[in-house]
């Protein structure tokens, strides 16, 4: 066999970078900022002025060690009080102590796919004294932000972003003759999201200094699912080649400058070892090189593979394996309910909120869930779909009773919303049930599969309205928006549970498209009794011969404070009708009509956009029909992303709460 000379720029070349290069070598000097202070100061509670991701380089593995701790001390403490993500959080320390170790940010740039895994990464770039309003109004976002530090460098909330993110980072440093690096961290889970590979199949450039770690934890919100997941479990198991590469290397870093000779045959034994050892991984068949697995918790391992990945100057995966919940034993237990959580008591583990078994529902996700395995009993046309979020959604008892019928697609939500799609047309009855956040990926969906062809799919809206917390990527104010626009379909607007109920009941014998929208928590139960009962509205009555006549119109989250309001007002003399929308398309404009036709201000109220909501498109009708409409006024979001905040902050911001409606009323009224 003729063996073909040639030197390229490989396997070897890598080597002779990793015998000259300085960086191998980690030093082992304490910064002046950490020096002469006793171990109770050196906690995370005293060192706001220093700046971490600087710093840590100079710490030696005994004191990353520490800070690891501490990290996770207060990621667990702050997580406690304010409620946040917790066990993705915690699983991603080590890892982000390395990367700031290892690259220069913000030359360097970093961007986590999601962001929700920043945490260690904000208390490392100064921004710990703001965690103590987490997800609150002025405290720190529990996503990526722009606007909140030049070390966040491109927004999060959605999965799937960041290495497209990151690409274009890459190739701008390229056209522009840096030498700069763009790391994208991708939790596996996040690998279910399609525009992750319409992203890796644009990774055009060979010479690009991208890294994309794959932070494998074997779980995302709900259990991974899906050949992408398997993928990855035979990826964590296929590590002979691996090894022995490292241990190649390892032997030939202790030999001195090596010929040309040597290095073809070395070059040409390894590619041979290679083919038959491991067939070449997807990433690779890309023309993406691949590094790992590698333990992400070991942190000098972790730092030798990212200074590798550096030398190689060319697009790479290194994939990283960790645990969700590391160093929080409840989280590593149960790290899908320790996800994302309220607030809760770190000796027990208790969650802030939590009901007693007494109650019916915990909330509307409960009662979704619940009924939907009632109707499957009787009707084994009904098959439930998810995007990753079966316990989310409530939907984790259908799952034990229903595995046959039950269809987790992983973060994919424009496959689930298609897929469903074809349920429907296959003589089943789909229940899709996603967060409004992440419905608005699969508009075009809605329209060109479902809505175009009058497929019966039933989708269910979840988190519908203002939800607090995750702030403006994941506030579900667009939903109402874009469906009034979609011809063909009805939009179910619950205030109750017996409305949802009822909704999910109904829509399993319509043959068109029904979309049932919820707000997050439970229901807020109205004392008053209803005065009218209709299909579509009920209508309450606060006050009776007052001759101030006043009505609200709202839907869902927003009744019970509409109806608080009401109830206020009347105890001071003014008399007040609220209308609770049931079904917000199609609306009877006329029976609408004739409950405000001799009011003398009517009130819009809810948590929307304004343009284009609920609010403007019953205006409009109105004015088709010729209707003389009363003044009236629209308490919506207008014109902007609500921050993060807790819910009630958010109410009060924009006017939603009890005392703003009631301002609002008054005001009305004044200007009559």
């Amino acid at each position: 066999m003729q063996l073909h000379v040639r030197l390229t720029n490989g396997f070897l070349r890598d080597i002779i970078k990793r015998i000259k290069s300085p960086i191998l070598c980690t030093p082992e000097v304490v910064p002046e900022s950490y020096r002469g202070r006793t171990e109770t100061e050196k906690t995370m509670n005293n060192i706001d002025d220093i700046n971490l991701s600087k710093d840590c380089k100079k710490y030696d593995f005994e004191e990353l060690g520490k800070l690891n701790e501490e990290l996770r001390e207060n990621i667990i403490d702050y997580v406690s009080k304010k409620g946040g993500h917790l066990a993705s959080n915690l699983g991603v320390v080590e890892l982000t102590v390395a990367l700031h170790r290892v690259f220069d940010f913000p030359e360097d740039k970093i961007i986590f796919d999601v962001g929700h895994q920043s945490y260690a990464h904000k208390i490392m770039t100064g921004r710990k004294s703001g965690f103590k309003d987490l997800r609150s109004l002025g405290g720190v976002c529990g996503f990526q932000l722009r606007s909140e530090s030049e070390y966040d460098f491109f927004g999060g909330g959605h999965s799937g972003t960041s290495v497209a993110a990151a690409i274009a980072f890459a190739e701008v440093d390229k056209l522009n003759s840096g030498h700069n690096y763009a790391v994208a961290v991708v939790g596996d889970g996040s690998f279910t999201n399609g525009m992750i590979y319409e992203a890796l199949n644009n990774i055009s450039s060979e010479d690009l200094r991208l890294i994309i770690i794959i932070n494998d934890n074997e779980m995302s919100i709900s259990e991974n699912v899906g050949a992408i997941s398997r993928y990855f479990g035979r990826l964590r198991t296929s590590v002979k080649y691996y090894r022995l590469k490292r241990k190649v290397k390892k032997g030939l870093t202790k030999i001195k400058p090596i010929d040309k000779a040597i290095a073809y045959v070395t070059r040409n034994v390894k590619n041979a070892v290679k083919r038959l050892l491991i067939k070449p991984n997807f990433f690779e068949s890309l023309g993406i090189g691949y590094m790992g697995p590698v333990d992400g918790h070991d942190q000098k391992k972790l730092e030798a593979i990212l200074r590798e990945a550096k030398l190689l100057e060319h697009p790479v995966i290194v994939h990283v394996c960790t645990k969700k919940g590391k160093g929080y034993h409840f989280a590593e237990e149960h790290p899908e309910i320790y996800h994302s959580v309220n607030g809760f008591d770190i000796k027990t583990g208790i969650q802030a909120g939590e009901v007693s078994s007494e109650t019916e529902y915990s909330g509307f996700s409960e009662c979704f869930g619940k009924t939907v395995c009632k109707l499957a009993e009787k009707d084994d046309r009904i098959i439930a779909v998810t995007a990753a979020m079966c316990d989310g959604t409530g939907l984790g008892e259908f799952r034990k009773k229903y595995p046959d019928r039950f269809f987790d697609v992983g973060i994919a939500e424009e496959y689930a919303v298609t897929f469903s799609a074809g349920l429907a047309a296959s003589g089943k009855k789909p229940y899709l049930a996603l967060y409004s956040t992440f419905l608005q990926r699969g508009f075009d969906q809605i329209i060109h599969d479902v809505a175009l062809q009058g497929l019966g799919a039933v989708i269910a809206v979840d988190r519908a309205g203002l939800v607090g917390g995750d702030g403006a990527t994941h506030q579900g104010i667009f939903d109402c928006a874009f469906l009034m626009t979609v011809p063909g379909v009805k939009v179910y607007t619950p205030q109750l549970y017996s409305d949802l109920e009822k909704n999910l009941s109904d829509a399993a014998n319509e043959n068109c498209p029904v979309f049932i929208r919820y707000g997050k928590g439970a229901e807020i139960p109205v004392s008053s009794p209803v005065s009218i009962e209709y299909e579509q509205f009920r209508v309450y009555r606060f006050g009776e011969s007052n001759p101030d006549k006043c009505c609200v119109i709202s839907y869902g989250n927003t009744v019970g404070e509409c109806c608080a309001a009401g109830e206020r007002l009347s105890n001071e003399g003014v008399s007040v009708t609220v209308v609770s929308l049931k079904r917000v398309k199609p609306l009877d404009i006329k029976l609408l009509y004739d409950q405000i036709r001799n009011m003398d201000f009517l009130l819009f109220a809810e948590e929307q956009i304004k343009s284009g909501g609920v609010s403007e498109h019953i205006i409009a009708d109105m004015a088709d029909a010729g209707y003389l409409i009363p003044k009236f006024n629209i308490t919506a979001i207008d014109g902007e992303f609500p921050p993060h905040a807790t819910i009630t902050e958010l109410k009060i911001k924009y006017h939603l709460d009890v005392d703003g409606i009631c301002a609002s009323l008054r005001k009305g009224l004044a200007g009559l």
